[in-house]
Order: C-alpha cells, then sequence, then structure tokens
C-alpha cells in the first residue's frame, strides 16, 4: 500500500505528515511526500529565465529533506517535487504516478471553522479526487500516538454505502483495529423532517445499523472488534459529538450522490462534521476506482 502527502513546510504540513505516518505505521504502507510547485510564469528581474523553477525546486527539496528527516526509521518514505498549475491537479497526478492507495492532506488553512478549518486545495481535493483522501486536523503533529486506535464507518442508505463499507471492512481488517458502525439513516432528512415519523425514523435506523453490523461481521474473521450504533440529534454536529471520540481515531465517510463517477464530492453531512470533529477524517469515493480512472 502506498500513501501521497501533500506536503507544505507549514504546520498544516506537518499535521499531514504525522498522520501519513501514523496510516503507514497501522498499514504497513510505503509514504511519498510530494511539494508540488507552480509553474514559473512571471520570472523576477534578478532571476534569469530558465532559473526560477531550479530555485523553487532546489528549496522545495530542502523543505522534503526536513520532512524526510522528522519521519520515524520504521516508515518507508520517498519524496518527490513537481509542477503543475493545480496543486490538487499535481497531486493526483502523483498518485497516478506511483499508484498510490490514498492522498493525505492538513486541514488547516481557512474555510470551515472548527479543527480542521479547511483551505482551497483541500476544498478541491474533496471534490475531485478520483482515490480517498484523509484530512489530518489542526494539532494531529502533538499527538504521541503512533497508530490509528479505532475505525468509525459513518454510513447511510444512498448510492456508495456498500463500498464505503468495504473500504473500512478492509481497512480494520488490515490495521488489526476495531470498527464502530454508524447508521445515518436518522439524520437523512429523506427519511427524518421530511417523513415526520420519528418512531419510523428510528425503527429504520436500527434496522439499518443491524444490516450493517451483520455485513461487516460475515467479511471479518469471527471474534473480530465490530459493533454499530445510531447518531441521532436536533444537528449533525450534536450527533457526531454524542459518539465519543480519543486520540487516534479514524473516521472514514463515503463521497456525496452528487460527485462525478469515480470522484468524490463532499457532502453536507461530511462537511458539518468537520466543523466538531477533532480526529482524521478519510471520504471515499463512491464507486471504485483503479489506476485507470487516474490523469
Amino acid at each position: 500500500m502506498k500513501l501521497v502527502v501533500g506536503y507544505l513546510a507549514t504546520p498544516g504540513g506537518a499535521d499531514a505528515l504525522a498522520l501519513a505516518v501514523r496510516l503507514a505505521r497501522t498499514l504497513g504502507a510505503e509514504v511519498g511526500v510530494s511539494i508540488i510547485l507552480p509553474p514559473d510564469r512571471a520570472v523576477p528581474s534578478l532571476v534569469t529565465v530558465g532559473g526560477y523553477d531550479e530555485l523553487l525546486a532546489e528549496q522545495a527539496e530542502h523543505w522534503l529533506a526536513e520532512a524526510r528527516a522528522s519521519i520515524p526509521p520504521d516508515i518507508t518514505a520517498g519524496t518527490h517535487v513537481s509542477f503543475d498549475d493545480s496543486y490538487a491537479d499535481g497531486l493526483i497526478k502523483e498518485a497516478a504516478r506511483v499508484q498510490a492507495d490514498l492522498i493525505v492532506v492538513g486541514g488547516s488553512g481557512g474555510g470551515l471553522a472548527g479543527s480542521y478549518s479547511l483551505g482551497s486545495v483541500v476544498n478541491e481535493l474533496l471534490h475531485s479526487s478520483p482515490v480517498p483522501v484523509a484530512v489530518a486536523p489542526r494539532g494531529t503533529r502533538d499527538s504521541s500516538i503512533g497508530s490509528v486506535r479505532e475505525v468509525t464507518c459513518a454510513i447511510g442508505e444512498r448510492e456508495g454505502a456498500d463500498l464505503l463499507l468495504d473500504t473500512a471492512v478492509r481497512f480494520s481488517q488490515a490495521a488489526g483495529t476495531p470498527l464502530r458502525l454508524v447508521s445515518l439513516v436518522a439524520l437523512d432528512p429523506m427519511f427524518g423532517t421530511l417523513r415526520g415519523d420519528e418512531d419510523a425514523v428510528h425503527e429504520r435506523a436500527r434496522a439499518h445499523a443491524q444490516q450493517t453490523l451483520d455485513t461487516a461481521k460475515s467479511r471479518l474473521p469471527e471474534g473480530f472488534p465490530v459493533a454499530s450504533t445510531i447518531v441521532d440529534g436536533r444537528t449533525v454536529e450534536e450527533a457526531v459529538s454524542k459518539l465519543g471520540w480519543q486520540d487516534g481515531d479514524l473516521i472514514m465517510v463515503g463521497s456525496s450522490r452528487l460527485s462525478a463517477p469515480k470522484r468524490l464530492f463532499l457532502g453536507s453531512t461530511a462537511a458539518k462534521m468537520l466543523r466538531v470533529l477533532e480526529v482524521p477524517m478519510m471520504v471515499v469515493p463512491r464507486d471504485q476506482f483503479d489506476a485507470a480512472d487516474l490523469p
């Protein structure tokens, strides 16, 4: 398994690197630390034409050397510098080049409130990537947790739910971490406020929670730690906050039904979760992906 980290020499970049190390250690994966630079458009007058890219690349290599030195010796890691008009597109192309299974980025940067405060690059990735994207909340770099403690899979009934569940099951089994399944049916307007029947909504949620639990158990070894629960509340934020979280937890969510085939699109429920969560979030495309889908 391979992970690509979208790295910047910033606190958000350090958060992304820390999360990548945690995931790599959990999964036995390789880490590729990547810096995407803008191509030379307006060369400063004191730099000869053709030399600006070289200066940028030299500085980037210095940053990457510092990042590589901070990675623990038990993690296999490499670095790469490339140029692209779009940072997000550049990361997607780098993921294609190394056939990565996951892109990891830091959430700091302005936008949503809370621990994530997504910047434009992360927003673009969460609306375009054909491979899962893991986002590190602010402060991940300060955590002493070395590997993932538990995986929470927040799952509804919409298209792509089966693939999300399968991804969560495979991740948990490969990592050997407990799996917590969370039914989002009670939060879905399709079955909630629009129906106006609270008892029916909760009955459907209970049935959904049991179904996902049975499916997960059928795909995991006997005795593997897996449980299911239902989240409910006046708002998504309130419901998610009730779950209880610990350092080292990871939540997995699916891409919105609005996404293009084999591409991500961060839905409204996941976006609301980001406002209150302080654990990493992994967003999974609603369609199966492979290397041929990458640019």
